[in-house]
């Protein structure tokens, strides 16, 4: 007897299994890129928080890209031995610890302008389909965090 289509514990139907392929299935694309680049995609989401704004704080970067310290500072620690980045204390609040680019971590954005339009390339989709995507995820994202928020009083 085949299996009810309708069955919301069928792998097929699962959001989240959807989700969880599409995520890997684009790690291998941005790894075969960033390959080439010598970086890492956790190295490569500070890189471009720091193209965005020079100078930013550890805790900013942790937040941002939802890492806790345990698993940035590594992270920076590998980056600043490749020349990417420096750490330093904030002149004017010795708790904050900068992470500011070096010529090496400013120079390579040049080479990884390419990379988005090649992730467009793979993803056989228009740049239209691709932010209303991101949109929707953020969304999703938003009201997944609500519910998790709302549960935890």
């Amino acid at each position: 007897m085949p299996a009810d289509q309708d069955d919301a514990l069928l792998l097929s139907n699962q959001v989240c299994f959807a989700l969880y392929a599409a995520q890997h299935a684009m790690t291998r694309v941005y790894r075969r890129l960033l390959d080439e680049l010598g970086l890492t995609y956790p190295q490569y989401l500070v890189l471009l928080l720091l193209w965005e704004a020079d100078g930013r704080s550890v805790k900013e970067l942790g937040d941002r890209l939802g890492l806790d310290s345990g698993t940035l500072t590594p992270l920076l620690k590998r980056m600043e031995g490749q020349g990417l980045v420096r750490r330093g204390r904030d002149p004017t609040d010795e708790r904050v610890v900068r992470v500011t680019l070096t010529t090496g971590g400013a120079a390579l954005r040049e080479r990884a302008r390419c990379v988005p339009g090649q992730v467009l390339a793979s993803s056989g989709r228009s740049v239209e389909e691709l932010v209303a995507m991101r949109e929707e995820l953020k969304q999703l994202r938003a009201a997944l965090d609500a519910a998790i928020d709302g549960n935890t009083g």
